[in-house]
């Protein structure tokens, strides 16, 4: 793997610290989505240039960095939406915790009996500090359009595992995990928008509250 590669890698561990960081919406779903193109361009960087990686490449690039964005964008302006809610960690305990995260990812990734071209990459310890920095996103955000969020950066991480295996996997297995993934963001929308328009609210905390008429 190239160095620029690995710079790329230390950018997608810094994107993770911003959305787990930031308090706007807006501005976590533009970093999702720099950090879904540069995921996409990662294969053309590890890997020879050959017709299905270009394809990955194109196919991700347009999934992570337009598409899915532009879904979010628009449920997001279809919805009554505060910025004022800080997620239950706080948003300094939301940083903390996402960079205890990255270190514990890159201890255990040491730990790790990998092959030895694999040893001195960033690929996996990457990958296992953005699938536990999706996992905080989701269990710590009160908003349902910020949830949606983490799932998208657990996603990526294991996007990023499979890096390791764009050669020997099919087009199709890429595909259909990222055809999952956008069925996800669908299904998260009409809940998203089911949500406000009952409730006038995404707050998922507030789900709690909710009892059964007797």
């Amino acid at each position: 793997m190239s160095s620029f590669a690995d710079q790329l890698l230390v950018l997608v561990l810094l994107i993770n610290i911003l959305i787990l960081g930031t308090h706007r919406a807006r501005v976590a779903i533009r970093a999702i989505a720099v950090q879904g193109v540069v995921l996409g361009m990662m294969p053309l960087l590890i890997h020879p240039v050959q017709g299905h990686i270009l394809l990955i490449t194109l196919f991700v690039v347009l999934a992570k960095g337009v598409c899915i964005p532009w879904l979010l964008f628009g449920a997001l302006s279809k919805i009554e939406f505060s910025e004022d809610l800080p997620p239950f960690l706080g948003y300094a305990g939301n940083v903390i915790a996402g960079a205890v995260a990255t270190v514990m990812a890159f201890v255990f990734a040491a730990r790790l009996p990998l092959a030895p071209h694999h040893q001195e990459l960033l690929t996996v310890p990457a990958a296992l500090a953005t699938i536990l920095a999706g996992f905080i996103a989701l269990a710590s955000r009160r908003k349902a359009i910020n949830q949606v969020i983490g799932y998208l950066m657990l996603e990526n991480g294991i996007f990023i595992f499979g890096l390791l295996l764009t050669e020997a996997m099919p087009l199709m297995v890429e595909a259909g995990a990222l055809l999952d993934l956008i069925a996800g963001i669908f299904v998260m929308g009409i809940i998203i928008n089911q949500i406000g328009r009952e409730f006038s609210s995404i707050d998922t905390s507030r789900m709690t509250a909710l009892r059964e008429e007797e």
